[in-house]
């Protein structure tokens, strides 16, 4: 699949041009379309077929290989979740927490990445939180911080500078003193390859609706075998555990012991989809494609520019007087980017359906 083919199946590009992948990608008609046909025979055709259970479970269970194939991992080593805010909580709610416990997490993360260790507060957990300076993460500083830590949590790629973090370097040095490494990787699948065990994080926490162009509602998350079987679910659930019939239960094997209940397996089949398109298109293409036209967003930009001068990602942040006008006179004007809130800045999400006019478009209106 050609770049060109992965846009025409895009109907939101339809409407404007759009920098904001790193929000929310826009879906192509067929990731719909495999969502919505299976909703249908989901609740259309499996009640009086092979029941609506057993579809649905296929699903769930042809997910998490397809899933664990695309990250390098094993299936057993996939919890299917709702978002990545979603992973990294039932990570926070299944950690046996001891009060003195230390958190660690840098001035980076979104909101997913904050929220989970302040709910922690009342069990007596530390969260420690580690200063960056414009994306990029001082490993003298990260090994004095995580030396008396439980847990690291830290973005792959940052949401708000796009820098790359060199995770397998932050692993070595957290796992050097025993503490647990939690990646939030939303930004990374989708635009540049994934490696989990290439990484060695204890926890990778992703979803479908960013970069991989998929439907809202279907996350995953990537539990390491070493430690996942020591993990107590804070909500647990039928799907929870080995035989929900048992009169002794037990917890499943793995990351599947983190999933809960009864939840939609469209949004699945959804995600199944997308990462086949992204694997027709390759990463080859993509990152070159996304390298290109981030240098001409940046060499247009010049000194507005704050994220790297040298490709990282695809997302370009740079600065405006008044972040939030500049966001909604360019919508006005058919061109789609985002406000962040640190730095006081905008960022464009630049993708492989992307074009050179996409690029030049934006740079004019500005």
């Amino acid at each position: 699949m050609r770049p060109e083919d992965l846009r025409a199946e895009i109907p939101a590009l339809d409407r404007g041009v759009y920098f904001n992948t790193g929000a929310s990608g826009p879906a192509p008609r067929r990731v719909v379309e495999a969502a919505g046909d299976f909703l249908e025979h989901h609740e259309y055709v499996a009640p009086v077929a092979e029941g609506a259970y057993p579809a649905a479970f296929e699903t769930f269970e042809e997910t998490r290989e397809i899933v664990a194939d695309f990250l390098g991992a094993d299936a057993a080593e996939i919890a299917l979740t709702e978002s990545t805010a979603d992973g990294i909580a039932r990570v926070a709610a299944a950690v046996d927490w001891t009060p003195g416990d230390v958190v660690v997490r840098t001035d980076l993360e979104h909101s997913a990445g904050v929220v989970p260790w302040w709910n922690l507060r009342e069990q007596g957990v530390e969260v420690r939180v580690l200063d960056t300076d414009a994306g990029r993460l001082d490993l003298d500083a990260l090994a004095e911080a995580v030396a008396d830590a439980r847990l690291l949590c830290l973005n792959s790629i940052t949401w708000n500078y796009g820098t790359r973090l060199p995770i397998t370097d932050i692993v070595d040095i957290a796992h050097a003193h025993d503490t647990l490494v939690l990646v939030d990787g939303v930004q990374s699948p989708g635009q540049v390859p994934v490696d989990v065990h290439e990484w060695g994080a204890d926890f990778v926490a992703a979803a479908g609706h960013k970069w991989l162009l998929g439907p809202w509602g279907a996350g995953f998350l990537y539990v390491d075998r070493s430690v996942a079987d020591d993990l107590t679910p804070g909500v647990a659930g039928y799907r929870s555990v080995a035989d929900p019939a048992a009169t002794d239960l037990s917890l499943k094997d793995g990351a599947p012991r983190l999933e809960v209940g009864t939840t939609s397996p469209a949004p699945y089949r959804g995600l199944i989809e997308a990462i086949e398109m992204i694997e027709a298109i390759g990463y080859d293409t993509i990152t070159g494609r996304i390298e290109r036209l981030t240098d001409r967003l940046k060499a247009g930009l010049g000194d507005r520019l704050l994220s790297p001068r040298a490709y990282e990602s695809g997302l370009v942040t740079f600065d405006a007087d008044d972040p939030e006008a500049l966001v909604d006179r360019l919508a006005d004007e058919g061109v789609h980017i985002r406000s962040l809130p640190d730095p006081d800045a905008v960022r464009a999400s630049v993708h492989v359906f992307n074009t050179a006019e996409d690029v030049d478009a934006l740079l004019d209106a500005l």
